[in-house]
């Protein structure tokens, strides 16, 4: 599935409601991660880096599997060292503690007691209590904000942890300091004008004094090759979504790589209903790239979207043969079944993916017709109760859970998650209270 919006599963600031799902981007983004993950000790394959549909600039992290980056502060950014930097310092919070003596505190603190209204509605989906540990929905603003924000000695400590992973990775540091030198001055902003990085990252000028001076001390000439690919990749591919297509085509070789400029192309022809010249624009790319799952993958969307559904189907077919694991890609292939009326085969492809991956409201809301089309009411139920719960609907979420509970079988494993989405939503009408 390619750039399809998924409602957010975390705690977000206000004025962000969604993630951007797409299984190209995000690839990129591990490629990117990956050496700054391994340097800070984390798994690449734990952690996510995923971006939030929102054009200011911020990172955050709210627990231990996860590492969230606004579109607008990708937007801004010009070279991967920029990107690689903030997620050595989002990581340097995770491996400094600051996030877990949050969640630590959780239970006890008043100013944040919306935060994980529903942890065992996410535990279920993800499959265990750990993957639910700091992941909440419906949270007042205020508290988000409480949450979110980091003291200054916090900041100065994931800066000097940041750079350390940075070099161990052999990453230039000064990637980070270039991304600062966007805030640079802004904090004299009112905090209504500020964007929220600065908000829940305080900048000072000792701050910025001491990063210069980690810099200076540990700068690297080296350039990561693929790292720097796949940023261009993944800013194209962003962009090309997200800003107009007469923009993008006139943009569209800035990278520098051709098959990113054909990629480009396709996506700006294809929003234009140009459909033919985006196929044989997103062809082209992919005989540059045979075995690329993800260029078929947005072939598939193109053609999806364009509702030539036998073709995509053959599209998304190949991009699984080529990423089989991919819960993005299995999604966009399973909604292409469900559409071509092979229900079975949709239904299974789609709980193939939601055990991969349960953050992706689009495949939940897929996986729920399938299971309606193939005649099992109560794991409809059941599955709509868990995506409108992720997405903070929990009223509803109680309501479709309620009837899972009533058509499932008392005990089984879906009967146990139901009811975990019901004492979830039961939790969160009592503190609405």
């Amino acid at each position: 599935m390619a750039l399809f919006f998924a409602m957010c599963l975390a705690v977000l600031p206000a004025s962000a409601t969604s993630l951007l799902r797409d299984a190209d981007i995000e690839y990129g983004l591990k490629q990117i991660a990956t050496p700054i993950l391994q340097a800070a000790g984390l798994s690449p394959h734990r952690v996510k880096i995923l971006i939030v549909n929102d054009s200011t600039l911020n990172a955050f992290v709210v627990n231990n599997s996860a590492i969230f980056i606004h579109s607008g502060l990708i937007n801004k950014m010009t070279n991967a060292e920029m990107l690689q930097g903030v997620i050595a310092h989002e990581a340097a919070h995770i491996t400094n503690g600051h996030i877990t003596r949050r969640i630590t505190n959780l239970g006890a603190s008043r100013t944040a007691a919306g935060l994980g209204l529903a942890l065992a509605a996410v535990a279920a989906a993800a499959g265990g209590a750990e993957a639910a540990t700091g992941i909440a929905l419906g949270t007042q603003s205020a508290a988000q904000r409480a949450f979110l924000s980091h003291t200054r000695a916090e900041e100065a400590s994931a800066d000097q942890t940041g750079i350390r992973y940075m070099r161990s990775a052999g990453v230039n540091p000064k990637g980070l300091l270039d991304t600062l030198d966007i805030f640079r001055g802004k904090e004299l902003l009112s905090a209504s004008r500020q964007d929220p990085y600065l908000r829940s990252h305080p900048l000072s000028r000792d701050r910025i004094r001491a990063l210069e001076a980690y810099v200076a001390a540990n700068k690297t000439t080296t350039k990561d090759q693929n790292a720097s690919y796949w940023f261009s990749r993944v800013k194209g591919k962003l962009t090309a979504f997200q800003r107009a297509p007469k923009w993008t085509l006139r943009r569209a070789g800035e990278s520098g790589y051709a098959d990113v400029k054909l990629m480009r192309q396709a996506v700006a022809y294809h929003r234009t209903s140009k459909t033919k010249k985006a196929v044989k624009t997103i062809n082209q790319a992919i005989a540059q790239r045979p075995k690329d799952a993800f260029l078929y993958d947005l072939k598939g969307q193109i053609l999806m979207e364009s509702r030539q559904f036998a073709a995509a189907q053959n599209a998304y077919a190949q991009a699984v043969r080529l990423a089989p694991r991919d819960a993005l890609i299995l999604s966009g292939y399973g909604r292409a079944l469900l559409v071509r009326g092979d229900i079975n085969a949709a239904r299974t492809t789609l709980e193939k993916a939601r055990s991969i991956d349960f953050r992706d409201g689009i495949m939940l809301r897929d996986l729920s017709v399938a299971y309606a089309k193939s005649k099992q009411p109560g794991m409809a139920a059941l599955v709509t109760a868990e995506r409108y719960a992720l997405t903070g609907r929990l009223k509803d979420a109680g309501i479709h859970a309620k009837r899972a509970s009533d058509l499932l079988p008392q005990g089984s494993g879906p009967w146990q998650r139901a009811q975990d989405v019901l004492i979830a939503t039961k939790r969160a009408a009592k503190k609405r209270r």
